[in-house]
C-alpha cells in the first residue's frame, strides 16, 4: 500500500463541502447545525455547500454516496466536513469510487462513524483528520472551546508539527439540542485531569490509525476497509475511542482482544487512548459513577494491553474523541509520541 500523502489545504475565503455520510441530524435538530455554518463563515473564513442528503435524515447509502463522489469530484470545493456521525456508515464504503477520490484529494474531518471514512481515505493513499464535526465541536453552545478551534485551524489551513495540549477543562454532559435554553450557556466544565503515561521511556513517530473503538469492531466483523498484510499498520501510532454509547469495559476488553488474536494490536510500538465519555442521556451518570466507569475501562485496555502489546509505549486520556474540548489527530499522518519528555506532536 501507498502511504498516505497529506492533500492540499484550503485558504479562507475557499468554499468547503457539509456533508451527512452517516445520520441527516442537521434535519432533526436545525440549532447547532445552523450554528456551526455560522463559524465556519465568520471564524474561520469558509464558505460551507450543503449537499441533498446533509440535512436529510433516511437517506440511502447511495444517495450519501453520491454526495461524497460529488464533494471530492468538484474542483471548488478544498474541504470536506461532516455534519455529525451517525450508526450506519459502513454501508456507505462499497459504494464509494475509490479511484475518483484518489484522483481528487481532499481533506475529511469527522469522528465517531465517519471512522469508517477515514479507514477508506487510509487505504486509498489520502491523510484525513478526526476531529470537529460541525454539529458537536464548531456548534457548541455560546463559544467553540479554545482547545478546539486552535487544532482545526492549525489543521484546516497550516501544514506542519502541532504539539497537543492536555485540557485544563473538560465536559462529557450533554443537553438537549431541542431546548433553546441549552444554546444560551456554555457548557459547564470540570478540571483536567492531565494523560496518563505507560511505558514512557522512549519516543515513537509514525502513521496515526484507529478512530473510534466501536466503528473498527464493525469494521473488523464485515472485512472492510483493514488490511490484510497487517505490516502496512508496522510502526505506526494507534488511537482509539469510545463513544456516547457507553460500551462496558468487558466489552472494551473483547473488541482488543480480537484486535490482538488477530496480530493487530501488538502492530503498534505507540497507542494512545482517548478520554472515556461516561454519560449519556440514557445512562446519566454521577460523579462516583463516571469515575467508576472511566477507572474501569483504563484496567481493561491495560490487560489487553499487558496481553498482547506488553511494550507498547501508552498514553491515556487524550482529548480527542467523544468529550470536549476534542483535538484533531491525522488519520495516516504523523504523530510523534515523546515518552520522556511527555509529549504528542502531530504533523497537519
Amino acid at each position: 500500500m501507498t502511504p498516505p500523502s497529506y492533500p492540499p489545504k484550503p485558504s479562507p475565503g475557499d468554499r468547503i463541502a457539509v456533508l451527512s455520510p452517516a445520520a441527516g441530524l442537521p434535519g432533526l435538530f436545525p440549532a447547532p447545525f445552523e450554528l456551526g455554518l455560522e463559524r465556519l463563515r465568520e471564524e474561520f473564513g469558509l464558505e460551507p455547500v450543503e449537499y441533498p442528503t446533509t440535512r436529510t435524515m433516511g437517506a440511502t447509502p447511495r444517495e450519501r454516496a453520491d454526495d461524497i463522489h460529488a464533494a471530492f469530484a468538484d474542483p471548488g470545493i478544498k474541504a470536506v466536513i461532516a455534519s455529525i456521525g451517525g450508526d450506519d456508515q459502513i454501508t456507505v464504503l462499497p459504494l464509494l469510487d475509490r479511484e475518483l477520490i484518489r484522483a481528487n484529494p481532499k481533506p475529511f474531518f469527522g469522528t465517531s462513524d465517519n471512522t469508517n471514512l477515514l479507514a477508506f481515505l487510509y487505504n486509498t493513499g489520502i491523510v484525513g483528520y478526526h476531529g470537529a464535526s460541525v454539529m458537536v465541536q464548531l456548534g457548541r453552545p455560546v463559544a467553540m472551546d479554545a482547545l478546539t478551534a486552535d487544532s482545526l485551524r492549525a489543521a484546516l489551513f497550516t501544514s506542519g508539527a502541532y504539539e497537543l495540549r492536555p485540557a485544563e477543562r473538560w465536559n462529557d454532559v450533554n443537553r438537549d439540542w431541542a431546548d433553546p435554553a441549552t444554546f444560551t450557556s456554555q457548557p459547564e466544565t470540570r478540571p483536567g485531569t492531565g494523560w496518563i503515561w505507560r511505558n514512557a521511556d522512549r519516543v515513537v513517530e509514525g502513521r496515526g490509525w484507529g478512530g473510534n473503538l466501536e466503528i473498527l469492531s464493525w469494521l473488523l466483523m464485515a472485512d472492510r476497509e483493514i488490511s490484510h498484510d497487517l505490516s502496512v499498520y508496522d510502526g505506526g501510532v494507534l488511537f482509539l475511542e469510545t463513544s456516547e454509547e457507553l460500551p462496558s469495559a468487558t466489552e472494551v476488553f473483547r473488541i482488543l482482544r480480537s484486535m490482538g488474536e488477530r496480530g493487530l494490536l501488538q502492530r503498534f510500538p505507540a497507542f494512545l487512548m482517548g478520554r472515556a465519555k461516561t454519560w449519556s442521556f440514557e445512562r446519566p451518570n454521577g460523579p462516583e459513577e463516571a469515575a467508576r466507569y472511566a477507572a474501569e475501562q483504563r484496567e481493561a485496555v491495560l490487560s489487553a494491553l499487558e496481553t498482547y502489546a506488553p511494550g507498547t509505549l501508552a498514553v491515556f486520556d487524550v482529548d480527542f474523541g467523544h468529550t470536549d474540548p476534542q483535538l484533531v489527530l491525522p488519520y495516516g499522518g504523523t504523530i510523534r509520541v515523546d515518552g520522556p519528555g511527555q509529549r504528542i506532536t502531530v504533523t497537519y
